[in-house]
């Protein structure tokens, strides 16, 4: 190829990605508009997030004992808020346009769990045109939008081992941009790991924020997507590194996972191969099937005081 010839594929190239750059929304990372964006048709629901720990954690994270020693021990920036290793399971951001900049502002907020709202949101609050209401939406509309919406990066509650995924990376201390040699720094430094973390009890617990009462059978759904993602985020940290400390933390969660397990026919390939892929295999095979049967005895939940604890 001629030299012309050449340069003239690379002015088109880089014309190319100009024209993208300029598009909104295009080539642009997903980013979280804060909780606020969520507030209009979810008033309950931020109603209730405001009274539980992840939103008071803005204020009162970096008070914590042992805080200060933690973030000196993982290195970076001395405030928590702006540390990476601390900033992405203490805190979310608010940012306002796809150029715009991240704004640390909020505990652990709907983003967190749900997903980085950019691509989401309109898909998500469009109930089939600018004045249809929720209640007018039809079903073929609903089911659609609930498709595009999970396609564009939304984990809702229907998704549970989505939703289960994204607490296990910070309860579990198991975050992949962070790394093994990190996390065993924040242990040894007096991070707490809570390796029986469980996400029934959790979510119908103090930070409930589903106003309907959930079934046995989807309870029973969700505690299995949790001891998947357990097992799976359990898995992939205790590769991480060679610390006895941090690894045997994940060692127990990824043996309780599977003891759990057990009790699920369709989990015999996932926990003989932990991974990614065995386990959306595996929450795909068992749609909609309700397993309260299997595993319902080994659910604990809340009741709707939200603080005594139950089976169920």
């Amino acid at each position: 190829m001629s030299a012309p010839s050449i340069r003239r594929l690379a002015l088109l190239a880089a014309m190319v990605i100009m024209a993208f750059a300029g598009t909104p929304g295009v080539m642009a990372e997903p980013y979280f508009q804060g909780p606020k964006s969520c507030e209009e048709c979810h008033k309950d629901e931020y109603k209730v997030w405001g009274e539980t720990k992840h939103f008071k954690a803005y204020r009162t994270a970096h008070k914590a004992k042992d805080a200060k020693k933690i973030v000196a021990a993982v290195g970076g920036k001395k405030n928590m808020k702006r540390n990476k290793s601390c900033s992405v399971c203490h805190y979310s951001t608010e940012q306002k346009k796809p150029d715009g900049k991240a704004k640390v502002k909020y505990g652990p907020s709907c983003e967190s769990c749900h997903g980085a709202s950019s691509d989401w949101e309109v898909i998500h609050s469009d109930y089939g045109g600018k004045n249809v209401k929720r209640e007018n939406e039809t079903q073929d509309h609903k089911v659609k939008r609930i498709a595009d919406s999970f396609a564009a990066g939304l984990a809702w509650a229907s998704s549970s081992y989505e939703i289960a995924a994204k607490c296990m990376k910070c309860h579990g201390l198991a975050r992949s941009e962070i790394s093994g040699g990190a996390f065993a720094k924040m242990l040894e430094a007096g991070h707490p790991i809570n390796q029986s973390f469980e996400i029934v009890m959790f979510s119908q617990g103090k930070m409930r924020h589903w106003l309907k009462e959930r079934s046995p059978a989807q309870l029973s759904k969700l505690f299995v997507a949790g001891q998947v993602a357990k097992l799976v985020s359990a898995t992939e940290a205790a590769a991480k590194t060679e610390d006895a400390q941090y690894k045997a933390a994940q060692m127990k969660r990824a043996a309780d996972a599977k003891a759990a397990l057990q009790a699920v026919p369709q989990a015999a390939a996932l926990i003989a191969t932990p991974s990614e892929g065995n386990a959306r295999k595996m929450m795909q095979t068992i749609g909609q099937q309700d397993l309260s049967g299997q595993v319902g005895g080994q659910i604990p939940c809340a009741g709707p005081d939200k603080e005594n604890l139950k089976q169920c």
